[in-house]
């Protein structure tokens, strides 16, 4: 699951620190969730935190691009469409 958390954070001038502290966790909690998997109330806590809906909080991919995961070594391989 990919999440836009800290593009999030940057593009409304907040640490992740400050982020964690508005809704009452420490910074190394905040970094486990992120780097987790986190349940939807922690998910719901940094929307409000933030101000955005929680489906912001998620990458969309894009329509014209295609990433698939290797299956040998894990890595994301990213097919642009031709035009």
């Amino acid at each position: 699951m990919n999440l836009r958390i800290k593009e999030i954070c940057r593009e409304k001038g907040i640490m992740l620190k400050d982020l964690a502290g508005m809704i009452g966790i420490t910074e190394v909690g905040l970094s486990k969730s992120l780097n987790g998997n986190p349940n939807i109330s922690r998910l719901e806590e940094i929307a409000t935190a933030l101000g955005v809906p929680v489906t912001e909080l998620f990458e969309q991919p894009k329509k014209d691009d295609v990433s698939l995961t290797c299956p040998h070594c894990g890595k994301k391989i990213k097919i642009e469409k031709a035009e």
